[in-house]
């Protein structure tokens, strides 16, 4: 069985990935979305947005890293995936399932699943553009606004030579929300020859054994379920697999995330970041939501770092070159979009993960 780690656009970013590939279980990253538009991007927008690229293609942990293109351009795609394959991914993904209006109302994500014949077009371009030995993959939903076009599509990204496939078992108008569809992937593998991937709404063990069971594949994708508990994919590993981690042995790596985000997200949105994550923690961690419960009112990072760590780190260094980059990176239109469509992405999955759990335990620091 292999595991691959899913693209999370606002929330399951590099030094996510990097935490989560630390716990251990994952096979395969797939990195946020890069949104192509009408431009060749320079190579640091794909190093930042993918610095495991600098890294020989893979996290700190040795888990290779997929990068994901996002567009709605065969050309410009297929130039910008040129490119991309020069800097050593291991492999390019292309996106037809993020389900954010503001990406669909340009023409990205999910909304391109009413067209399967431009499908076809954007992987056959990127096929031709990368060396025929890196592997191109493409995620998709069962549809647009309905399943109409499911199979159309499918069999589209198949002709044109993609090498795997992931299928996140539910519409676009299905947003996140409970259940997924898992039955409609052994639809697409009856039609298909390709391998693919599962992915949605798998939270525990037994969700992804009946995921397994029920779309007849032999690869899962985990996204929030994973971000909730790092140690998923261990668990569902089973006996084979090391002892998945307990909030004592995960909260050192809240630490690590926390001094990670510091170099890379401005200091307005640093706390956001940390709350989004231990949002999805508190699911299966009282501690965590201990840890949710003193943060929730603070946005400075200094006080968020004296309260649930009890020491002060020097940010002030990190903060101005992290204002530094914003600034470099407001030039750039194609950036700027990145992150408003990545927040926005985010923001939606987490909102939708929310618990109303508030067990009363120790605070994060016991």
């Amino acid at each position: 069985m292999r595991i691959l780690l899913a693209p999370m656009e606002g929330l399951l970013d590099h030094s996510l990935r990097d935490v989560i590939t630390r716990v251990g279980g994952v096979d395969l990253c797939v990195s946020e979305f890069i949104r192509i538009t009408d431009q060749l991007l320079p190579e640091r927008v794909f190093t930042r947005l993918v610095p495991e690229l600098l890294n020989g293609g893979r996290t700190d942990a040795g888990t290779p890293v997929r990068a994901q293109l996002l567009g709605s351009d065969p050309a410009c795609l297929a130039d910008n995936a040129a490119l991309l394959a020069s800097l050593g991914p291991h492999g390019i993904d292309l996106n037809f399932g993020c389900p954010a209006p503001t990406v669909n109302r340009h023409r990205g994500g999910a909304v391109l699943l009413d067209e399967p014949e431009l499908v076809h077009a954007i992987v056959a371009a990127v096929r031709r553009a990368v060396p025929a030995a890196m592997p191109v993959s493409a995620k998709m939903r069962l549809g647009h606004r309905d399943e109409a076009r499911m199979l159309d599509c499918a069999l589209a990204i198949e002709a044109a030579g993609a090498s795997e496939l992931t299928v996140h078992a539910r519409t676009k108008l299905h947003g996140y929300r409970p259940p997924a569809y898992w039955d409609r992937i052994a639809t697409i593998r009856g039609a298909v020859r390709l391998p693919l991937v599962a992915n949605g709404e798998v939270w525990t063990v037994d969700d992804a054994r009946r995921c397994l069971a029920e779309s007849g594949c032999e690869a899962l994708m985990l996204g929030r379920g994973i971000v909730a508990d790092p140690g998923l994919a261990l668990a569902v590993r089973g006996a084979a697999a090391p002892e998945r981690p307990d909030w004592a042995a995960l909260r050192p790596l809240v630490r690590h995330y926390w001094r990670r985000i510091a170099g890379h997200v401005s200091p307005r949105h640093r706390a956001g970041r940390l709350k989004q994550w231990l949002n999805l923690l508190r699911r299966r961690f009282p501690e965590a939501q201990s840890a949710f419960d003193t943060v929730r009112t603070f946005n400075d990072p200094l006080v968020v770092e004296g309260l649930l760590f009890g020491e002060a780190v020097a940010l002030h260094g990190a903060d101005a070159a992290v204002d530094a980059a914003d600034a470099a990176d407001a030039a750039d239109a194609a950036d700027a979009a990145d992150t408003a469509d990545g927040l926005e992405a985010g923001r939606a999955a987490a909102a939708q993960a929310a618990t109303g759990s508030a067990a009363t335990m120790a605070t994060a620091n016991a």
